[in-house]
């Protein structure tokens, strides 16, 4: 295959947001490697599954080194991948703590880093994070300390990548998403959790897809936090 073709890395591909972006960036024309713990191999040629835990570094090695060994380059990488759990501050145990810190940001710095050294070396490139409007609009009645610890430092490693990328031609960008229908929330919660949007409902997949996307093909954007979520980050309501 041509290598003018682009390539998108996307993590915890396996299910909800993830699987439809590969589905999207394929729709585009785009070469996928996707990687999750449990991801299956793809009958498409155009999608690469590499498995592991992406709080390894050596996941991250293996991602990196067999997209440039399948498609010869990489143009963007989609840190989707990630945990939530809330419940009471105090009642955290050191099990979660390692879990939030190792999936939601160790498991960002060890594929961006390496994703941002070959990104670097071609001279273009786009690195988008999904974070949570959780991080800077808090809501009563969902005590989420990791998530603001953990994902918080993802929103503001955004910024600062993106200006320390910003004369490279490497781009860097975040959705903030709201709570959005997928398989981690049970039709029975959907009530409920809708109304903790100001629009009353709660996100759909391709509300998130389509930010994605619009930053993909927005060149002139970097160091942006998109938030998709209902109108949270406008305010208290």
């Amino acid at each position: 295959m041509s290598n003018q073709q682009k390539v998108a890395i996307i993590t915890g591909a396996s299910q909800g947001i993830g699987e439809a972006l590969v589905r999207a960036y394929r729709d585009r024309n785009y070469r996928v490697v996707a990687t999750s713990r449990s991801i299956k191999a793809s009958s498409d040629t155009g999608v690469h599954a590499v498995d592991g835990d992406i709080a390894d570094p050596k996941t991250a090695e293996r991602v990196v080194r067999e997209a440039l060994e399948h498609f010869g380059r990489i143009d963007t990488l989609v840190n989707n991948a990630g945990v939530f759990l809330a419940k009471p501050f105090i009642e955290f145990t050191q099990q979660d703590f390692d879990h939030n810190m190792s999936v939601n940001v160790a498991g960002f710095f060890h594929i961006t880093q390496r994703v941002a050294a070959e990104m670097l070396k071609q001279g273009s490139g786009h690195i988008v994070n999904i974070t949570t409007s959780l991080v800077n609009q808090p809501i009563a009645g969902v005590p989420a300390a990791l998530a603001s610890l953990t994902k918080g430092g993802l929103s503001s490693v955004t910024q600062e990548l993106a200006i320390e990328f910003a004369k490279t031609g490497v781009r860097v960008n975040a959705v903030s998403p709201g709570i959005i229908k997928t398989p981690m929330h049970s039709p029975e919660t959907h009530e409920a959790l809708s109304g903790l949007h100001p629009v009353g409902r709660m996100g759909e997949i391709r509300d998130i897809v389509d930010a994605v996307l619009y930053l993909e093909t927005a060149n002139f954007v970097t160091g942006e936090i998109l938030h998709v979520d209902g109108g949270q980050n406008a305010g208290r309501w």
